[in-house]
């Protein structure tokens, strides 16, 4: 499995375009002006600090994984230091979300897997003043994760904890419509599907659906093939760690890789 993550790693790498081979006036924006924009905000710096602390948290912690579980360790008792090395998003990552969200100016934000809330921070962060919920499986994780947005002023998070599977569906009826929604959690296949159709509903011109993890397994990438296709998906960006897709009316399908 981790021999055909990296085979795939490569194909993207030898096959990906950066800015400049884009045709499409949209996506060479995005591009231009959020994916590629490396300045360095004070954001990134207090996130950060907060980051560094959790790589030194020796605390245990029982970790209740109701998705796909972890490459890494199966172990269900684990150090918050040890979930923070293999489990956050790295810096680089972390913010790029950041600059997609804020690009987005979503009201709403929807994060499937809180994790200990460092993306979740990053979130808050880039869109002050959006109504932003992440829902988390764990208690443990998510109390920790808690933790972290009080301890960095993310006043404008609600964080739910529970089965993806129970919570999305009804909060999705209760939000008007989706403005931005990141889905990192159970990375499987029907989930990851079932997850995009509960979305379909509530999407329009202006929604960003991203999801996470892509390549992540034969079903992921299966999942990401389904709903590339769609006939609602206008536009997607392959971005190999995440998937963006988009709902613009009246434009031509296509599909972008792009090196990151």
């Amino acid at each position: 499995m981790n021999t055909q993550f990296f085979v795939d790693y490569l194909k993207h790498r030898l096959t990906a375009k950066s800015r400049h081979g884009t045709h499409s006036p949209f996506v060479y924006k995005l591009a231009d002006e959020v994916i590629y924009d490396f300045a360095a905000t004070q954001d990134y710096q207090t996130i950060e600090k907060q980051r560094k602390k959790l790589l030194n948290d020796d605390r245990f912690i029982t970790v209740t994984d109701l998705g796909a579980g972890s490459h890494l360790n199966k172990n269900n008792r684990k150090q918050v230091k040890t979930i923070a090395r293999n489990a956050l998003k790295k810096p680089s990552l972390a913010q790029l979300l950041y600059r997609l969200s804020r690009y987005s100016q979503p009201k709403t934000l929807i994060e499937l897997g809180t994790c200990l809330g460092i993306t979740t921070s990053y979130f808050s962060k880039a869109c002050p003043g959006a109504e932003i919920t992440t829902i988390e499986g764990c208690p443990q994780t998510a109390a920790v994760a808690q933790e972290n947005l009080n301890a960095l002023g993310c006043g404008n998070v609600q964080l739910l904890t529970g089965n993806f599977d129970h919570i999305f569906p009804e909060l999705v009826k209760t939000t008007p419509r989706l403005d931005f929604v990141y889905i990192d959690g159970n990375h499987r296949k029907d989930a990851t599907i079932a997850y995009f159709e509960t979305c379909l509903p509530k999407v329009y011109e202006g929604t960003m659906l991203v999801f996470d993890d892509i390549y992540w397994s034969a079903g992921m990438k299966e999942a990401w093939e389904q709903i590339k296709s769609h006939p609602d998906v206008t536009v997607t960006v392959d971005l190999f760690w995440i998937g963006l897709v988009f709902f613009k009316k009246g434009q031509a399908k296509e599909h972008f890789r792009l090196k990151v």
